[in-house]
């Protein structure tokens, strides 16, 4: 089945919510930040972990808050958290200082994580398109990647600007202060179901939610899907930007041997640019995730097959880096590859998700899905990024892949 919902006036608020939300001007930059500032790749990757405990312990309470106090409220406060967190990092270059800003930033996507997404699907019953998850969400994720891309290219035209990295913090806060105003100006019907938490209930609500999701997470099925489509996003958060380095050391190269100006404008040009055409690539798959969902046939397939795919790629990254000389450009394609597979993913899994569970507890379940990705992101950067000091990047994603396809068993679904 085709299309069929309207592009109303909220389908473009969710759009441009997704859009502002990507202009994040520091991501095609933030390991060279943190390199900049004397960090190693295991404190780089012990932030992360910060970034993904935190996030894992703050998942599920968060949700639980957004479906029981209102989904808006909750959203309100993750930009505000996050806007903190922009201006700790520009402010400062503590590595401890670094771990105050992960905090914030964690906070704000514990709060963030799973919320618009439930509000999208509340909007989607609301209207009778429930059986449009796929083509709705896939064509809102879509705009999230153009922001991501035009923010490529901004970041790029900052730091060629600005001589630095951390001025990407600085600009960050401007759509993110506006992605705040638009969240104010949502219906309140997309709260959901707003649960009564007079003075003294609270603990009784919660527990009451918390007693609900268990009982759905009893079945096996459930708990499967969401640690198969948790297993590869937390591998690409994790992941994806060890070509930021890579890039930067295949910059540097290039102006030293065509003389063409500063070594970190010239790297900020070709990362934005490639960056660019990378988030375009990813906002066509995902825009397209409807149709790949149809053509597979069943959801459970489709995450199987993508699943397996999506670690082979990061397994050829790896190989693709031990290439020498100008042949390692060509590790630019594995990492392409991964981005759109996770656009791809994304909308197919999510819509599998909350086709299983109710959508009253849609924000806390999503959460715990986030929760489950958080803690695979969480192991696995700081041994990723041991490996990597100690025997090279191509062999530490390279064996990472390896070890990561061994625990494909255990969450396939079943056909």
């Amino acid at each position: 089945m085709g299309r069929r919902f309207n592009k109303d006036l909220q389908f473009y608020k969710f759009c441009a919510y997704g859009f502002l939300k990507n202009l994040r001007f520091f991501e095609p930059f933030l390991y060279l930040f943190f390199l900049e500032k004397g960090l190693t790749y295991l404190q780089i990757g012990t932030l992360i972990t910060v970034r993904e405990v935190l996030r894992n312990v703050l998942e599920i309470p968060t949700g639980m808050v957004a479906d029981m106090l209102g989904r808006r409220r909750t959203l309100i406060a993750a930009f505000l958290f996050y806007i903190v967190a922009f201006l700790i990092f520009y402010l400062t270059a503590s590595y401890w200082l670094f771990v105050v800003a992960m905090v914030f930033y964690s906070s704000g996507d514990a709060f963030r994580s799973g919320t618009h997404k439930a509000m999208i699907f509340e909007y989607l019953k609301l209207k009778g398109w429930e059986d449009q998850k796929v083509y709705y969400y896939g064509h809102t994720r879509s705009w999230s990647q153009m922001g991501s891309a035009l923010s490529s290219l901004l970041a790029a035209g900052i730091v060629f600007g600005s001589g630095n990295y951390a001025a990407a913090f600085l600009f960050s806060t401007v759509p993110y202060i506006l992605d705040l105003l638009l969240l104010m100006s949502y219906p309140r019907a997309l709260d959901g179901q707003v649960r009564s938490v007079r003075h003294g209930s609270m603990g009784q609500a919660f527990r009451a939610l918390v007693a609900e999701v268990v009982e759905e997470l009893r079945q096996r099925d459930h708990r499967k899907v969401l640690s198969n489509l948790a297993l590869y996003s937390g591998t690409f958060r994790a992941l994806k930007d060890y070509l930021q380095p890579e890039l930067a050391a295949l910059a540097a190269v290039l102006a030293l041997h065509t003389h063409a100006g500063d070594e970190k404008q010239v790297s900020a040009l070709i990362i934005g640019t490639i960056f660019f055409v990378l988030y375009l690539a990813s906002s066509f798959a995902s825009r397209h995730a409807g149709h790949f969902a149809r053509r597979t046939g069943d959801l459970g397939r489709a995450l199987n097959r993508t699943l397996v795919t999506g670690l082979l790629l990061v397994m050829a990254a790896g190989l693709f880096f031990l290439l020498p000389g100008h042949w390692r450009w060509s590790v630019i394609l594995p990492f392409t590859a991964m981005y759109m597979l996770e656009n791809l993913r994304r909308p197919v899994g999510v819509a599998y998700v909350s086709s299983l569970f109710r959508s009253d507890i849609l924000a806390t379940v999503l959460s715990t899905e986030s929760q489950v990705r958080s803690l695979f992101a969480a192991l696995i950067a700081p041994f990723t990024g041991f490996l990597a000091d100690t025997l090279g990047v191509g062999e530490s994603l390279a064996l990472t892949a390896l070890l990561l396809l061994g625990l494909y068993p255990l969450v396939r679904l079943k056909k």
